[in-house]
């Protein structure tokens, strides 16, 4: 879902929390796993995305928010809860 400038892969609501998760895959792990992929610029893009996006839905600004990273790698498939 594209944010202004940003991109969020994907948004689920569990209950009462909203989860903004990154998709991230590596088709071997010679240089590393998916959930490395996401670094400190892109953790700050996500967060500000997420914030424009509960901005303009009102309607949610009860429910707690974390972010979640989803690695994939050949058949497997892994989530990171609460990844910041």
């Amino acid at each position: 879902m594209r944010v202004g400038r940003s991109e969020i892969d994907l948004i689920v609501r569990r209950g009462s929390r909203l989860v903004f998760c990154e998709v991230k895959m590596r088709s071997r792990l010679d240089y590393g796993h998916p959930f490395e992929m996401v670094g400190a610029d892109q953790e700050e893009r996500l967060r500000h995305a997420a914030s424009l996006w509960q901005a303009a839905r009102p309607e949610l600004a009860g429910l707690q928010s974390s972010f979640d990273i989803i690695g994939i790698h050949g058949r497997q498939i892994e989530r990171l809860e609460h990844a910041f």
